[in-house]
């Protein structure tokens, strides 16, 4: 029997500008959207292109205050080819919320304050 990851979801207050943010910092883009006529809800996956693994955002029509992300302990890692250049975009954006010096990795938030790490090639 095989596993194979799929998705990862997180909710979003306002999906426009989370699709904006994760596009700009990450360069993740929309590869399927579902949204019923109803119009209470929306869900939009996001990819990098190289594989099968997704981002999966989830709007709720409804929902119109900030999601308690508790101790906020969960996160995604990404890595990238130029460490130093994506440091310096996130720094010019103003997303990143902590360096690791000592391990050599950052963190950013998104728009709804999920963490998400940066690793530098070979990291991963």
């Amino acid at each position: 029997m095989k596993f194979t990851m799929i998705h990862n979801n997180i909710n979003v207050l306002n999906l426009e500008k989370s699709m904006k943010f994760y596009e700009e910092a990450l360069g993740l883009t929309e590869v399927k959207r579902i949204a019923p006529e109803s119009g209470e809800f929306i869900i939009v996956y996001l990819g990098d292109g190289s594989g099968c693994h997704k981002l999966e955002l989830t709007w709720l029509r409804d929902r119109d205050e900030p999601y308690d992300l508790g101790d906020n302990e969960f996160h995604l890692a990404f890595g990238t080819d130029d460490y130093e250049g994506a440091l310096a975009k996130h720094t010019k954006m103003g997303c990143v919320e902590f360096i690791n010096e000592e391990m050599g990795i950052y963190f950013i938030t998104d728009p709804d304050g999920y963490w998400l790490e940066v690793l530098p090639p070979g990291r991963g």
